[in-house]
């Protein structure tokens, strides 16, 4: 990105809300930027659960959260948001009556700022044997299934996201190997059940003790069993040890938090002018944390901001189906 980027909006979070906003921006007449820290769209569900199938999305019995991403951002296309991926979005201050967002090494000027962060900048927990051979075999998220396909797989870990893996390259990969520390696991007992009865091998009371490989990458790992060593062949290494979240430099902006959360009012707006919050960050009381909660926030924000950046507008933007 080089010079400023100048829109009405700028939506800070490229999760579901914030992909649904872009639309609805663009539905509202708005011009648009979309930043998120990650290479491409989708937040936590195209980091974390790309090929988990969601039922709480409405009108979709089940559907994977790859696919929803996808339509999600079909459906701003004809928009045309401009995306500022694989970038922070860090200062801001206010410039002749526009927010100004240092993102990355570049400013974006807004009229109105809507943070549709998730549960905020979000990193990975480190597998400590692991940690020389991130990127070259030891993976945190899985984005690409395929690539993994006639491979020995080991996943450490013991909550649902350690069993969704399990689930998902079962039938692509070789052999596929889940190691705990515990004996017992975090996941619910109905994914568990789930992988037991593929006979998938569950390892227990173990901890990875070294990684070991080649240039071409990752060719074993070696596992402590209370005194005893076990070596399997692996080709993948899946750390699903769960992840830290926090707001990052949003905390410094001024706005009103409870927790790692925004809080907003019936608008969706913030303690500040013309900054809004939608999703998962926003907090209010009865807030209930789900995608399709997100969906309405974000149509509920973007319709506010409308009427914020234009007194003559319309609160209620009519119904999309006359639009033709």
């Amino acid at each position: 990105m080089s010079g400023p980027v100048e829109v009405d909006l700028l939506v800070v979070g490229a999760g579901p809300a914030g992909l649904f906003a872009a639309y609805y921006a663009g539905f509202r007449g708005l011009s648009v930027a979309v930043v998120d820290s990650l290479p491409e769209p989708g937040g936590q569900i195209t980091a974390m659960y790309p090929e988990k199938q969601i039922f709480d999305v409405a009108g979709f019995p089940a559907v994977r959260g790859r696919d929803l991403v996808a339509a999600l951002v079909a459906q701003a296309a004809p928009y045309e948001p401009r995306y500022l991926l694989g970038a922070d979005a860090t200062e801001l201050s206010w410039v002749d009556g526009a927010a100004r967002v240092l993102v990355g090494a570049s400013p974006v000027l807004a009229r109105a700022v809507l943070i549709t962060a998730g549960i905020g900048e979000f990193s990975p927990r480190p597998l400590p044997a692991a940690r020389d051979w991130l990127g070259r075999g030891v993976v945190h998220f899985v984005p690409e299934l395929a690539a993994h396909r006639g491979q020995d797989v080991v996943v450490v870990g013991g909550g649902d996201s350690a069993f969704d893996w399990v689930l998902a390259l079962h039938p692509l990969a070789r052999s596929i190997t889940l190691v705990h520390r515990r004996a017992r696991f975090r996941a619910h007992p109905g994914l568990v059940r789930e992988v037991e009865a593929l006979g998938v091998e569950l390892v227990t009371d173990a901890e990875v003790a070294e990684v070991r490989g080649d240039a071409n990458g990752v060719r074993e790992v070696e596992l402590e069993l209370g005194g005893r060593r076990r070596v399997l062949p692996a080709q993948t290494v899946v750390a699903a040890l769960g992840f830290t979240a926090d707001l990052g430099p949003i905390r410094s902006w001024g706005l009103e938090l409870e927790k790692r959360s925004i809080v907003v009012d019936s608008t969706m707006r913030t303690n500040r002018e013309r900054i809004y919050a939608a999703g998962d960050v926003a907090t209010y009381p009865g807030k209930v944390k789900l995608i399709a909660t997100g969906f309405g926030e974000a149509a509920t924000a973007v319709n506010n901001i409308a009427t914020a950046l234009d007194p003559t507008a319309h609160l209620f933007p009519g119904h999309s189906s006359d639009r033709g």
